[in-house]
């Protein structure tokens, strides 16, 4: 069982505060899968617009979310030197394709970010990801990004 807590998280990716999306990573099996969680409170800034009186976490902010999880997979499958190297990368999206957004999430959810590696072929990941509240499936795409130089 891995446990990444969100000071390790920011030692990988270059998100900060409001906008680093995710708060643990709880397994991580190396070029293969990645699972961790957001906890959404209704401190999120993102609520002051999205919409006053009924707040509903916004798909792009889950989408989002579920990349910064499959960036961690795609640093942390790296090798130690290409890991040293990635504080000089950032990923990119190439692509969100498949992506359905089944039920809203609100704030008191916790967003439960799986994903898994469809194909990956030099610094290009085709990723598999998934987001769940209390088990119910939320949000689904297929995501490609590209490891790149700053």
């Amino acid at each position: 069982m891995t446990n990444i807590d969100v000071v390790e998280i920011q030692k990988i990716l270059p998100h900060r505060f409001p906008f680093l999306l995710i708060d643990r990573i709880t397994d991580l099996v190396e070029g293969e899968s990645i699972e961790g969680f957001k906890n959404v409170t209704i401190g999120e800034h993102i609520f002051q617009g999205h919409f006053p009186n009924h707040p509903i976490y916004p798909g792009v902010m889950i989408v989002e979310g579920m990349a910064q999880a499959g960036g961690v997979l795609a640093f942390k499958s790296a090798s130690k030197e290409d890991q040293e190297a990635a504080k000089d990368k950032v990923v990119y999206f190439m692509s969100i394709d498949k992506c359905k957004f089944r039920s809203p999430v609100t704030p008191g959810d916790r967003l439960v970010y799986k994903l898994n590696v469809i194909k990956q072929r030099g610094n290009i990941w085709v990723l598999g990801a998934k987001a769940f509240v209390d088990d119910k499936l939320v949000c689904e795409a297929e995501l490609k990004a590209m490891i790149v130089d700053k």
